[in-house]
Protein backbone atom coordinates (compact mmCIF):
# COMPACT_ATOMS: atom_id res chain seq x y z
CA UNK A 1 0.00 0.00 0.00
CA UNK A 2 1.38 3.47 -0.99
CA UNK A 3 0.23 6.73 0.60
CA UNK A 4 1.15 10.40 0.43
CA UNK A 5 3.76 10.89 3.01
CA UNK A 6 5.29 14.38 1.96
CA UNK A 7 5.94 17.09 -0.64
CA UNK A 8 9.62 17.38 -1.45
CA UNK A 9 10.89 21.11 -1.52
CA UNK A 10 14.76 21.42 -1.79
CA UNK A 11 15.62 24.54 0.07
CA UNK A 12 19.32 25.81 -0.07
CA UNK A 13 19.66 27.40 3.50
CA UNK A 14 17.54 24.80 5.45
CA UNK A 15 17.03 27.28 8.57
CA UNK A 16 16.04 30.18 6.78
CA UNK A 17 13.67 28.06 4.94
CA UNK A 18 12.52 26.48 8.58
CA UNK A 19 12.21 30.29 9.69
CA UNK A 20 10.25 31.49 6.65
CA UNK A 21 7.56 28.59 6.73
CA UNK A 22 6.92 29.00 10.33
CA UNK A 23 6.42 32.55 10.28
CA UNK A 24 4.88 32.97 7.30
CA UNK A 25 1.88 30.08 7.43
CA UNK A 26 2.19 29.07 11.14
CA UNK A 27 3.38 25.77 10.30
CA UNK A 28 5.31 23.62 12.82
CA UNK A 29 8.29 21.03 12.68
CA UNK A 30 7.46 17.26 13.37
CA UNK A 31 11.25 16.58 13.24
CA UNK A 32 14.61 18.59 11.98
CA UNK A 33 17.54 16.55 11.39
CA UNK A 34 20.27 19.50 11.29
CA UNK A 35 20.88 21.18 8.09
CA UNK A 36 19.96 18.22 6.78
CA UNK A 37 15.78 17.72 6.36
CA UNK A 38 12.92 19.15 8.48
CA UNK A 39 9.58 17.66 8.44
CA UNK A 40 6.83 20.72 8.98
CA UNK A 41 3.01 19.66 9.64
CA UNK A 42 1.07 21.51 7.00
CA UNK A 43 -2.44 20.49 8.28
CA UNK A 44 -2.74 16.87 7.32
CA UNK A 45 0.43 16.94 4.81
CA UNK A 46 3.96 16.79 5.46
CA UNK A 47 6.29 19.89 4.17
CA UNK A 48 9.54 18.49 3.65
CA UNK A 49 12.27 21.02 3.61
CA UNK A 50 15.60 19.05 2.52
CA UNK A 51 18.54 21.00 2.43
CA UNK A 52 21.41 20.20 -0.20
CA UNK A 53 22.83 17.11 1.46
CA UNK A 54 19.27 15.71 1.31
CA UNK A 55 17.87 16.94 -2.27
CA UNK A 56 17.20 13.89 -4.34
CA UNK A 57 15.31 16.17 -6.95
CA UNK A 58 18.39 18.44 -8.33
CA UNK A 59 16.13 21.36 -7.40
CA UNK A 60 12.79 20.04 -8.37
CA UNK A 61 9.58 19.92 -6.03
CA UNK A 62 8.14 16.35 -5.85
CA UNK A 63 5.54 14.30 -3.96
CA UNK A 64 7.15 11.23 -2.03
CA UNK A 65 4.91 8.23 -1.06
CA UNK A 66 5.59 6.13 1.28
CA UNK A 67 5.43 2.15 0.34
CA UNK A 68 5.87 -1.18 2.26
CA UNK A 69 8.43 -2.00 -0.17
CA UNK A 70 10.59 0.20 -2.51
CA UNK A 71 11.70 -2.45 -4.69
CA UNK A 72 8.01 -3.88 -5.65
CA UNK A 73 7.06 0.01 -5.82
CA UNK A 74 9.31 0.49 -8.59
CA UNK A 75 8.37 -2.97 -10.44
CA UNK A 76 4.50 -1.63 -10.14
CA UNK A 77 5.95 1.88 -11.31
CA UNK A 78 7.50 0.48 -14.50
CA UNK A 79 4.84 -1.82 -15.63
CA UNK A 80 2.74 1.36 -15.27
CA UNK A 81 4.79 3.21 -18.10
CA UNK A 82 7.17 5.24 -15.36
CA UNK A 83 10.61 4.83 -14.89
CA UNK A 84 13.69 5.12 -12.55
CA UNK A 85 15.63 7.75 -12.46
CA UNK A 86 17.80 7.08 -9.46
CA UNK A 87 18.18 3.67 -8.13
CA UNK A 88 17.12 2.64 -4.29
CA UNK A 89 19.63 3.96 -1.90
CA UNK A 90 20.07 3.91 1.80
CA UNK A 91 19.33 7.53 3.33
CA UNK A 92 19.95 8.21 6.74
CA UNK A 93 16.29 7.16 8.10
CA UNK A 94 14.98 5.04 4.95
CA UNK A 95 15.58 3.67 1.44
CA UNK A 96 14.59 5.72 -1.01
CA UNK A 97 14.19 6.46 -4.91
CA UNK A 98 13.51 8.88 -7.53
CA UNK A 99 10.76 7.70 -10.04
CA UNK A 100 9.45 9.55 -13.27
CA UNK A 101 5.72 9.31 -14.08
CA UNK A 102 4.63 9.02 -18.18
CA UNK A 103 4.65 12.57 -18.20
CA UNK A 104 7.91 13.29 -16.92
CA UNK A 105 6.75 14.37 -13.37
CA UNK A 106 9.80 13.52 -10.87
CA UNK A 107 8.16 11.42 -8.01
CA UNK A 108 10.17 10.02 -4.88
CA UNK A 109 9.25 6.75 -3.41
CA UNK A 110 10.63 5.39 -0.05
CA UNK A 111 9.79 2.90 2.36
CA UNK A 112 11.94 1.34 5.30
CA UNK A 113 15.31 -0.19 4.50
Amino acid sequence: MSRLGNIHYPVTDLATALAFYMSAFDLKPKFVDGQRYAALDAGGTTLALAGPEEDLTDGAVAASFKVDDVQTALDAIKAAGGSVVQPPTAGPHELRAVVSDPWGNTLIVYGPK
